[in-house]
């Protein structure tokens, strides 16, 4: 994988930029990992830097370094759309195509500054100048490692960057469980550590500091929530907004809960379905040739990767899971292969 235009990307990189980074709605641990790693990065080189998000992340994200400059553009406006038009280059990571950050990806399609899109995510949309893209990647913060490195600055990695780029692999790849945490990946978490990242203090503050509302939440809908259909092999969750607030939902607590849906003994196909922002949100995730990408992109106006896909449904929840259910026997063929 190569930068597309490297030569003039680092002429570019060569003057002061006002750069700003963007990422994909609901930022997960990739997407603000490789977000503030490159922040952290390109504010070493001199540049003014900004990183505005659609909307909030979780708490479990809110240590790495740049944190507290982060702009939500859906409490900050103003002062993110300011950001956005001041910028004389955008960088856009772990997303391929604008519509994925909604209001947001209109007010950087009206900046005429170059585009930089990094990302590893099937069917790229064509908006950008320059791009480091690979679906073999396993993250967008492997892709930042990589980006780095054919800048020639690896030696600009300081413990902040890579503790940022440790955790966007870390939480991509499972754990580094994932098909996608090939050798390379484990020759550049090893780089990261030996750059000041510790690995045992990223993993307990990503995993291991958990509310108590969060764990009641996660035993509520494991009880009481899953559904599972051994005849097409597929568990789901439902969480209505009346659920989440009974258990004070916050951002992040039903991160992963779809895998444990997954990890069902025969279970080949995993959903997740919440009510969020007035529609129905659906995380999808399978294991084998089973293709949620375009399951989700099909049937559910979303996308990701061929295991782990979004998307949402204008539907009621009793609705969207009637329609999802609907769906499965077209699938069973599918989802009796390996």
């Amino acid at each position: 994988m190569k930068i597309s235009n490297k030569a003039g990307l680092a002429r570019l990189l060569r003057a002061k930029q006002r750069i700003l980074i963007v990422t994909h709605w609901s930022p997960d641990g990739d997407a603000m990992g490789s977000s503030l790693g490159l922040y952290n990065y390109l504010k070493k080189k001199g540049h003014a830097v900004t990183v505005v998000t659609p909307n909030d992340y979780p708490e479990f994200l809110h240590w790495m370094k740049g944190h507290k400059q982060v702009i939500n553009h859906q409490q900050q406006s103003d002062k993110a759309a300011r950001a956005v038009k001041n910028a004389s280059l955008i960088f856009c990571l772990d997303f391929n195509d604008l519509k994925r950050i909604s209001e947001l990806g209109v007010l950087v399609s009206a900046n005429p500054a170059p585009k930089v899109m990094i990302d590893h995510h099937p069917q790229p949309a064509d908006f950008a100048q320059f791009s480091l893209h690979s679906v073999s990647a396993s993250s967008t913060c492997e892709l930042i490692w990589e980006f780095i490195r054919q800048l020639g600055d690896v030696k600009l990695i300081d413990a902040h960057i890579a503790s940022c780029l440790y955790t966007g692999i870390m939480t991509d790849t499972g754990s580094f469980r994932f098909p996608s945490a090939g050798a390379q990946t484990h020759r550049i978490i090893a780089s990261l550590i030996e750059a000041g990242a510790k690995n045992a203090e990223i993993h307990t503050a990503v995993y291991d500091d958990n509310t108590e509302d969060r764990l009641r939440l996660l035993g509520y809908a494991l009880s009481e929530k899953l559904k599972v259909s051994h005849e097409f092999r597929t568990a789901w969750i439902t969480l209505s907004a009346a659920e989440q607030e009974r258990f004070r939902y916050r951002k992040g607590d039903t991160e992963g809960l779809v895998n444990y849906c997954l990890s069902i003994r025969g279970i080949r196909f995993a959903a997740f379905f919440a009510e969020r922002d007035g529609t129905v949100k659906a995380s999808f995730r399978s294991r084998g040739s089973f293709d949620v990408n375009q399951f989700a992109r099909e049937h559910f106006s979303g996308g990701g990767h061929r295991n782990a896909a979004g998307g949402s449904s204008e539907l009621d929840m009793a609705s969207s899971v009637k329609k999802f259910t609907a769906l499965l026997p077209r699938y069973k063929q599918q989802l009796e292969k390996p």
